[in-house]
Order: structure tokens, then C-alpha cells, then sequence
């Protein structure tokens, strides 16, 4: 099992590695009223660890929310 989750990091690592590699051209990117360049492989990294920060920020509200009980008017509808 320890084997298989190594090579399952290796090669997700490497397929990464590959990504960022094709991606090194740089592209002009607008965020609000500002011109960036940056490569394509950053702003593909910064895209993913927002996007990874909102789901776990959604996870989190989403577990923390009390579920409220159903009063008794509703189960005799």
C-alpha cells in the first residue's frame, strides 16, 4: 500500500512537472484594474491554491452548520 501511494506521488509530481514546464510562456493577466505578466505555469499554481483555499473555506462552513431539527408542524404536513 506504502509502495503504490509513493508512485502515485511520483507520477502526479512528475505530470506537474511536465505542466509547468510546457507552460513557462508569459501571459498578461488583469486582476481588477492592474496588468500583470506572469507565466502561464505561475498563475496556473496561484488559480489552484485559491481555488483549494475556497473549497476548504466552503468545507468548513458547510461541517460547522448546525443542522436544524424539523419542528413538530412540519412532520405533520
Amino acid at each position: 500500500m506504502k509502495k503504490a501511494r509513493i508512485i502515485i506521488i511520483l507520477i502526479v509530481s512528475l505530470l506537474s512537472l511536465i505542466v509547468f514546464v510546457q507552460n513557462r510562456q508569459a501571459v498578461e493577466t488583469k486582476l481588477l484594474f492592474a496588468k500583470v505578466t506572469m507565466p502561464l505555469a505561475l498563475l496556473l499554481i496561484l488559480t489552484s491554491i485559491m481555488s483549494s483555499i475556497l473549497g476548504l473555506f466552503i468545507a468548513v462552513y458547510m461541517l460547522r452548520k448546525p443542522l436544524k431539527p424539523a419542528s413538530p408542524d412540519e412532520k405533520q404536513k
